[in-house]
């Protein structure tokens, strides 16, 4: 199972929400880059990095911080936030970012997500992002009436890499990861999926690994990392043995 650090951007910044709420924002630094590099020197060879700004705006608001983090860290960058077009998708790529993750597009666009899941084999990541089982977009603002597994089983077979499944209820709280609904999400499709939200600490990764055979393929942890609650390279570790 793989573990990907967070690297959430606002203002430049590198910041976690608390429930997906700008408002309620914690500055954990002020050089993307170097945060980068102290993930990889703990062990990661893959990075989660989310522009919020451009969440809201649809467009790429961080670009300057992004593109230092793809400078400087040698790994996997997988890159979500306002990408909502195919110049975008085609433009990230082509600076090396290895995966893309489409979210409000998801919903709202379906065909154009299918069809870079097509012309970028193995690129295109889904976030479903959950508020009480239905699925949120426009950076989280917005709850649809769409239930996630619903939102889910439209991408099977369309050859996107994974599913992102992010309990917005959790995010940033340090409650502990919801296994419960990540598992069951991961073993009602027949797409690898991502756990996001709430992790607290190392029990959280064991109990994700313990699920790989049922579809779990990696956890996003962001908070837990930047507060000392949870040390990177055993999180890997841990990974790496379940």
């Amino acid at each position: 199972m793989i573990v990907f650090p967070a690297i959430d951007l606002k203002g430049g910044q590198v910041v976690r929400l608390a429930e997906g709420d700008m408002d309620r924002a914690t500055v954990y630094g002020d050089n993307p880059a170097a945060q980068a590099q102290i993930f990889a020197a703990a062990g990661s060879q893959f990075l989660h990095v989310v522009d919020l700004d451009g969440s809201f705006a649809g467009r790429a608001e961080n670009r300057e911080a992004v593109e230092a983090i793809l400078q400087s860290f040698e790994g996997h960058v997988q890159l979500g936030g306002g990408i909502r077009t195919r110049e975008s998708v085609e433009g990230w790529f082509n600076l090396g970012v290895s995966r893309v993750v489409m979210g409000t597009a998801a919903l709202k666009d379906p065909e154009f997500v299918k069809d870079m899941a097509k012309e970028f084999p193995g690129g295109i990541v889904v976030a479903v992002d959950a508020r009480d089982g239905f699925v949120a977009t426009q950076g989280w603002a917005d709850v649809s009436d769409v239930a996630v597994v619903d939102l889910a089983r439209r991408f099977e077979d369309a050859g996107v890499a994974s599913l992102l499944f992010t309990d917005i209820g959790r995010d940033g709280l340090l409650k502990g990861a919801n296994i419960e609904a990540t598992v069951d999400l991961a073993r009602r499709v027949n797409i690898p999926v991502i756990a996001s939200g709430g992790v607290k600490g190392l029990d959280d990764i064991r109990l994700l690994a313990l699920h790989a055979e049922d579809g779990i393929e990696g956890v996003i942890t962001g908070r837990a990392l930047f507060e000392g609650k949870l040390d990177l390279a055993a999180a890997i570790a841990m990974a790496n043995k379940e």
